[in-house]
């Protein structure tokens, strides 16, 4: 492909994430890979090129721009190499009208913005949210396998935490193959600390989706207690005992859960878990590094959906707690609807409950519980909070 026909592909993709934005179809990353699987003629070349310029106008562009072309325009705009590209000849864009719409630049739609202005977030601490996520993986201490990963680079506060060098493909690793490293943020890490998992206990995650954060619990426990995974997405939860196998973790069994009827089907650990970590689903604005179009799919009424599912989970999972047991609350939001505030109207809910004050190696003081953010901690950005059952 040439630079041109590059900046064409570029735009085609943009088209149709933008329409997967409105329609709540398939992620950009999704899309990229199904687009190069049917132009076999698009070399590693190729494809990185197209996939960083599509990547570029989606980090730039806070409102959905109009059209695939009016985002890349926005790139053009920054970049008059780029912006010669436009000849319209061959396979390259057409050329540049002098009053063709181009996409604002921006962190967020206005909405967002200023919910998350709300929320406590500066305008220095915008820009981070959409700048480009590092590789970290957890290192398993189950699998008695030396790491060695040229480049990788030691997390201040996390041990067993490394930062690879971009572009690094993990799952090519013979660590990866023996099960020693799992690729996992190190905010995700950090998060998970707030359970407290120790050997010997009884622990429910309640949304463990694929499993990253219920494998390193398996860790701090030292793979001895009981640890049930349960979430209501069939597809990623399949995925979690294989993943359990190859991490040598024999502590974890599963559970399909219908939603809304989540307590039924989780009757038989009623007053029982040690801990329930909820890892609730949630906005991601705080994975907008790994996901910006992330931002065009979220509307507010998908934002009160999500708030009012976290609120029913809170309540299931503090039906699960043993006396004196503890509850963790985890997103991977920066917006207080859904952290700082969701806690609080859970103490409202269940006043003999109170929140603990935290001790983790990244994070600042946030309502009840702490808060990563990705300018401050280097982190994806999320909210923690751990709350003591009354004994």
């Amino acid at each position: 492909m040439t630079p041109a026909a590059r900046v064409q592909a570029a735009i085609d993709l943009l088209d149709e994430i933008l329409e997967a934005a409105r329609r709540g179809g398939a992620a950009a990353d999704t899309l990229i890979a199904r687009y190069f699987a049917t132009r076999r003629y698009a070399g590693s070349k190729d494809r990185r090129a197209v996939r960083e310029l599509a990547y570029a106008a989606i980090r730039l562009c806070g409102e959905a721009p109009v059209t695939g072309r009016a985002a890349m325009l926005a790139v053009a705009a920054r970049d008059p190499a780029l912006a010669a590209l436009f000849t319209g000849e061959g396979h390259a864009p057409a050329r540049i009208a002098p009053d063709e719409p181009v996409a604002a630049e921006g962190v967020a739609p206005e909405w967002l913005r200023t919910a998350l202005a709300a929320s406590g977030l500066a305008d220095a601490e915008l820009a981070a949210l959409v700048e480009r996520a590092p590789l970290d993986i957890r290192i398993n201490r189950l699998v008695d396998v030396a790491v060695a990963i040229p480049g990788a680079e030691p997390i201040p506060g996390l041990p067993d935490a490394l930062r690879l060098p971009s572009g690094v493909n993990v799952e090519a690793l013979p660590e990866w193959a023996a099960g020693a490293i799992e690729v996992q943020d190190a905010g995700s890490q950090i998060v998970t600390l707030a359970a407290q998992a120790a050997p010997g206990q009884r622990i429910v995650d309640l949304c463990a989706g694929a499993g990253g954060k219920t494998l390193a619990l398996v860790v701090a426990m030292m793979n001895d207690g009981a640890i049930l995974a349960s979430d209501s997405d069939r597809g990623r939860l399949s995925r979690l005992l294989p993943r359990a196998t190859r991490a040598s973790a024999s502590i974890v069994t599963t559970r399909l859960l219908d939603p809304g009827r989540e307590a039924e089907a989780l009757a038989d650990w009623a007053d029982e878990a040690d801990c329930v970590l909820i890892d609730a689903p949630c906005s991601g604005t705080g994975t907008w590094r790994r996901n910006p179009e992330a931002r065009w799919r979220l509307t507010p009424d998908r934002l009160a959906r999500l708030v009012e599912t976290q609120g029913r989970l809170l309540d299931v999972g503090a039906a699960l707690v043993k006396p004196g047991g503890a509850l963790v609350h985890i997103v991977c939001s920066l917006l207080d609807a859904e952290g700082a505030g969701q806690v609080a109207r859970f103490l409202v809910r269940h006043p003999r409950w109170r929140a603990e004050p935290l001790a983790l190696p990244a994070g600042r003081a946030h309502g009840d519980g702490m808060r990563l953010t990705p300018a401050h901690d280097g982190t994806d950005g999320f909210f923690v909070a751990r709350l003591r059952a009354p004994c």
